[in-house]
């Protein structure tokens, strides 16, 4: 039986990442909430005010007052509504590897109680809860699930870096593992999401429709990037082809580019592994992700032939990458595609350069073994990659970015931050 309302329930947040602090600020405005996370570090850093995320600002952190940080499980025993926000990556095979998940929920089982709710943020498969996770709650908590405990699901739709579209803005999924908790669910996001909330009929709805979000927007890029190669041997450019469909009412406004971070390169594989699980072989998605993959090598491979015909040596070239983040103004490194670029060169034995203003050079190095530079050398670059589309470097403006470069060098521009007529290449 539910032994707890909204108004009353105490909070623990499970990982302190991107999506987790965001939520437990929020909630911690107006009730107790417990922010954990096994990252002793992070916890040190949140308890002076420090978010290296950015999504928090000090401000922030100062208005959640109700919040608390630890990375003491036995922090966690009065709590009553766990919240679990923790990575749901894919291994080197890109198959779903729930272990972060699990292990979150091994912790959460060892002070589980008769009443409590265990509601889900991270991306997972259709069924994930109730099949993989609530099995591990049961075991370690020896409590019976819908009878003892109960759990929900709400898929996070944090953006990083973008400060339009901030948590109380975005409408949240919801749902609960019986009516009763569904509502309760459902009523405790409504407390601090202002766009408002959606009940999914049921946990693996709301699991599916968070998964399929980021399938959609995977394959829609897929498009734009096998047309951007069709339109490249065209000698069409590409963004002004996508300016003009654009001036129809219902064009959707993708653009071609890398495709990484925590969600969209990701999510698909979670869907497709579900999918394969029921002897079903999905073509279309994995066509989008084997597509969009393959990028990095496309732009490498354009390079290159770009450089031959301007008479510029591949072997022992210094080649400067401008951005290493997977997307602009912010430092979120996870599944950066700029990396299959950077790999790619190397194959090439170039010496190669990586410049973000964005990105912490520690993170950059355990994450990827790569030093970004703090500032490129003028005039010693043969080929500038401007692959992340920040604001610095729009703020640099095109004469001082090719500065960078040697008195013959070219430059290729993967998101069109400059004009056509000012670079070598775009996509």
């Amino acid at each position: 039986m539910l032994r707890q309302t909204p108004d009353t329930a105490k909070i623990a947040v499970i990982g302190l990442g991107y999506v987790g602090l965001p939520l437990a600020s929020e909630f911690g405005k107006t009730q107790s909430v417990t922010g954990f996370d096994i990252n002793p570090e992070r916890i040190a850093q949140l308890k002076t005010g420090t978010d290296t995320t950015l999504e928090v600002s000090e401000d922030e952190l100062i208005a959640a007052r109700h919040l608390t940080f630890t990375s003491d499980p036995q922090d966690l025993a009065d709590c009553k509504t766990f919240i679990v926000t923790v990575p749901t990556p894919i291994d080197g095979y890109k198959q779903p590897d729930l272990g972060p998940l699990l292990r979150a929920s091994e912790t959460i089982g060892k002070v589980l109680k008769t009443g409590d709710v265990v509601i889900y943020e991270s991306t997972v498969y259709p069924g994930a809860t109730e099949e993989d996770c609530v099995p591990v709650l049961e075991r370690v908590s020896g409590l019976t699930f819908n009878e003892d405990f109960f759990a929900g699901y709400s898929p996070e739709r944090i953006n990083p870096g973008d400060k339009n579209h901030r948590l109380p803005d975005i409408c949240k999924v919801t749902s609960g593992s019986t009516p009763e908790v569904a509502d309760f669910v459902d009523r405790l996001y409504a407390s601090i999401i202002k766009a408002g909330t959606h009940k999914a009929p049921s946990v693996r709805v709301a699991e599916a429709a968070k998964v399929i979000e980021n399938t959609q927007r995977d394959l829609n890029i897929a498009l734009i990037n096998e047309l951007a190669i069709i339109f490249n041997r065209l000698d069409i450019d590409t963004k002004a082809v996508l300016e003009a469909a654009g001036t129809k009412w219902n064009f959707l406004p993708f653009r071609p580019g890398l495709v990484g971070g925590h969600c969209i390169g990701v999510d698909p594989y979670y869907l497709t592994h579900k999918a394969q699980a029921t002897g079903y072989h999905p073509e279309i998605i994995l066509a989008g992700r084997r597509l969009n993959d393959g990028m990095g090598s496309y732009v490498v491979s354009q390079l290159v032939k770009a450089m031959t015909r301007k008479s510029l040596p591949m072997t022992g070239a210094r080649i400067l990458v401008m951005g290493l983040a997977f997307k602009e103004n912010c430092p979120d490194l996870r599944n950066t595609g700029v990396v299959s670029i950077i790999e790619e060169l190397k194959d090439y034995n170039v010496d190669v350069d990586v410049y973000d203003p964005w990105v912490d050079g520690d993170d950059a190095a355990s994450e990827y073994g790569i030093h970004p530079v703090s500032d490129p050398k003028p005039d010693g670059y043969d080929a500038i990659v401007v692959a992340v589309a920040h604001q610095q470097f729009k703020e640099l403006g095109i004469e001082k970015v090719r500065a960078f470069g040697k008195e013959d060098h070219l430059i290729y521009d993967l998101k069109n931050v400059f004009s056509g007529d000012d670079v070598d290449l775009r996509l």
